[in-house]
């Protein structure tokens, strides 16, 4: 499973309708457990969401001691 990582961007979505690269989500928001993008195909205009979803035990977890 991913880790939920603030840095990260996610970069040349392909569209989920016509297939071509979409250079960066339009918005992303973030919640406990989740972070939802939105894509906008600037090719054909279409529009989806992709949800990348955390385990809650993962994320309480220290990244350091």
């Amino acid at each position: 499973m991913a880790r939920q990582d603030n840095t990260f961007m996610p970069r040349e979505n392909p569209c989920a309708q016509c297939g071509k690269p979409i250079p960066r989500p339009e918005w992303v928001e973030h919640s406990e457990g989740r972070t939802s993008y939105l894509w906008t195909c600037r090719a054909c205009n279409y529009r989806f969401e992709a949800i990348a979803i955390y385990e809650v035990e993962e994320l309480r977890q220290p990244l350091a001691a």
